[in-house]
């Protein structure tokens, strides 16, 4: 239940005065709310800028194309001429330096001869603009006489809007919304406000809406960062809650006596890396211990994740459990499947896949020989977790590129069975403090080398204008009988972006190499998909035209040249990602990034990263600094912990303080009982990281 002190802050928008209907829609588009947003998500939607009355320039001195506020004489007014309703008002002013326009679209003139009286002195407020070499102000502000400007903000915040919601709407409602603040319990213990000189909420949400100083809104100063360190305390508490729930102790443990594993390796056409063992050394001693397995394994483009998550499937078949492997997509739980079988089928391990594909009777045996315990590796997409799906005994779930699942899924899978130890691939290098935001406090193996025999990628920029070039070497490779992708952004032509689009560039290159030619992309039937990777992998194509279907799991050793159009269009990761389909097998390999001109700043700094270094790690990081947190994670759906408030560049040292002290009141107060677990329960509430509350009653 939530905490009866809450509810005025959960009282919906529409309970304040001036919020009708038009601008519940329009307060549902700003803060990304599909019901009518409440008062909290408003006092959580903070400004990006102030507005600074407190400098009042002379007219010869405001700075155009910065907000100013002028101390005027109305001179004379201009109405537009009859019949030109599109004209502007205008409004003639000056001071003892020199003269300003003020300038109204679509004006009521009574209304603006009443605000702004010839001969009077008014305050004006607005952004300056030079037009024809005359200082001019188009709808200002604010204007106020002397008495009203002794009553105005001098400073006043400048917040993100959408379309159709003036400003002066969004600060009414939030200094409204502001009146309505309970006195809420401190949920931060003393010694971290000690540490941090952290104000109360209260004066947090005040002074950043209503700012003494424009320093006060800066995110790294401490108003704004009280309000960082809540809400990613509210998100280390949850995360460790759902932690605590999973590292429960658990009965009879996981890992045999090694005898499936040693079949598979001795299977293995090269030997394991050292990373390689030592993940599986520390998984494998995770399964012996009293408490359920937490593991994340990371491990760059083709590194081998894979074998080691087949390895920890083995060690739960030694002992006659079951494992699962969750992936995001059908293509990467087939290429999954593709990598696992033969190596599985040597040590006589029964391995299944299921997706939304198999039906029938098909998908009948699947689940009957599941439930019998017959499969000891069932690898597939969410249809893993579905209602009707039981296993005979799973013990172990795999799950692959876990940001793309949200919480529930995750739990989802693991409630299939008793105690379930859970292993996370990532083939998305994480840096630290994103490991810390989005999984929690997890163990951490990972894969820094490469599998022995693996070839350098060349990777080269090339200008749009040099493409007959790029496809007159295609046809050279061609020729050499080595394998192509053309990697394409869009699947069909778009009339908003000027891309090159995947079926164009396949109808272009096919009138040039003719049935040499494939294509794939995410609309096409999976079945349809697979024939045409199949050719490809067979060699009966040569040039594999395709979306970013092909970014994750495909493995086509025999492909050595990957051209990347409008490589100026995807993230660092994503370019790295698909880079990494190349370069598997014992051929040099070329990558070929096809930009258009001209180069904006940031895509050049991207190209220039991805040119100098193979390195997921230090593309991670490289990816952080350039755009934040964003998108390193190459999707913002699904479940992400969105933080709204902390920023990973200017808060990183309180993630960590917010994990430690999720830790701490875990151990000293488990349950959240008392004084302090109630003010916890709060925060949990207000940042809607309440979802792991009902595990607090859970065993």
């Amino acid at each position: 239940m939530r905490p009866e002190i809450l509810n005025p802050l959960f009282a919906p928008v529409t309970s304040l005065s001036g919020v009708g209907p038009k601008q519940d829609k329009l307060f549902r588009y700003l803060l990304d709310r599909a019901d009518t947003p409440r008062l909290a998500d408003l006092l959580l939607h903070l400004p990006t800028g102030v507005i600074d009355r407190r400098a009042r320039p002379k007219i010869r001195d405001a700075v155009p194309g910065t907000v100013v506020t002028l101390e005027v004489t109305v001179d004379r007014h201009r109405a537009p001429p009859p019949g030109r309703s599109r004209a502007p008002y205008m409004v003639y002013a000056s001071d003892d330096t020199g003269d300003v326009v003020l300038t109204f679209f679509r004006a009521k003139p009574d209304f603006i001869a009443k605000l702004l009286p010839v001969g009077a002195k008014r305050y004006v407020s607005g952004t300056g603009q030079l037009y024809d070499g005359t200082l001019q102000i188009v709808h200002p502000d604010r204007i106020v006489d002397e008495e009203g400007f002794a009553k105005l903000p001098q400073i006043d915040p400048v917040y993100p809007l959408t379309e159709g919601l003036a400003i002066g709407s969004l600060r009414r409602a939030v200094a409204q919304a502001l009146t309505k603040l309970p006195k809420l319990p401190e949920w931060i213990s003393p010694e971290v406000l000690r540490r941090c000189s952290f104000p109360t909420l209260s004066e947090a949400l005040h002074r950043v809406h209503i700012p003494d100083e424009p320093v006060d809104i800066l995110p790294d100063g401490r108003f704004w960062s009280r309000l960082a360190y809540d809400e990613l305390l509210a998100g280390q508490l949850a995360l460790a809650l759902v932690r605590a729930q999973l590292r429960r102790p658990a009965g009879t443990r996981n890992a045999g006596d090694g005898e499936l594993r040693h079949k598979i390796i001795d299977a293995l056409p090269y030997a394991l890396t050292g990373s390689q063992q030592e993940a599986v050394a520390a998984i494998i001693e995770d399964l012996k211990q009293p408490v359920r397995m937490l593991r994340l394994l990371q491990g760059d483009v083709g590194s081998g994740k894979t074998v080691v998550a087949l390895l920890a499937a083995a060690a739960v078949a030694e002992v006659g459990k079951q494992a699962a492997l969750m992936a995001p997509t059908e293509i990467l739980a087939r290429q999954h499947a593709k990598t696992i079988a033969p190596l599985a089928a040597r040590a006589g391990m029964r391995v299944a896949i299921l997706t939304g594909r198999e039906k029938g009777k098909e998908r009948r045996d699947i689940l009957q020989a599941l439930e019998s315990g017959e499969i000891q590796l069932l690898i597939g997409t969410h249809a893993l977790i579905q209602d009707d799906v039981t296993y005979h005994d799973l013990a172990l779930a795999i799950v692959d590129e876990q940001h793309r699942f949200g919480v529930r899924e995750r739990l989802a899978l693991t409630n299939k069975g008793d105690a379930v130890d859970v292993l996370v691939l990532s083939a998305t290098p994480i840096p630290r403090t994103l490991v810390l935001t989005y999984f929690g406090d997890m163990d951490l193996s990972e894969l820094r080398e490469k599998p022995a025999g693996r070839q350098p990628i060349d990777t080269r920029a090339v200008s749009e204008q040099r493409l007959p070039e790029v496809i007159d070497g295609i046809g050279r490779a061609l020729a050499a009988g080595k394998r192509v992708y053309w990697i394409c952004p869009l699947v069909e032509e778009s009339e908003n972006v000027k891309l090159t689009d995947a079926e164009q560039r396949f109808e272009s290159l096919r009138q040039r190499f003719g049935d040499q030619v494939g294509l794939v992309h995410g609309r096409m039937k999976g079945s349809d998909k697979d024939r045409v990777m199949a050719q490809f992998a067979a060699g009966e194509i040569g040039v594999l035209v395709a979306t970013t279907v092909v970014e994750v799991g495909v493995d086509v050793p025999e492909a050595s040249i990957m051209v990347i159009e409008n490589a100026e269009r995807f993230g660092l990761a994503q370019l790295h990602q698909l880079r990494g389909r190349i370069g598997r097998g014992s051929e040099a390999s070329t990558c070929l990034l096809v930009y258009r001109e001209p180069l904006g700043e940031l895509s050049a700094a991207r190209l220039k990263v991805i040119r100098e270094t193979t390195d997921g790690f230090r593309i991670a990081e490289e990816d952080l600094k350039l755009r934040g947190e964003g998108d390193v994670l190459g999707t913002r759906q699904s479940g992400l912990p969105g933080y709204r408030i902390a920023r990973s560049e200017v808060h990183a040292q309180l993630i960590t303080q917010a994990r430690d002290e999720a830790l701490r009141i875990l151990k000293e107060n488990p349950k959240l009982q008392g004084e302090s677990g109630e003010a916890l329960r709060c925060l949990l509430y207000l940042y809607e990281r309440d979802e792991a509350i009902p595990l607090l009653g859970a065993g």
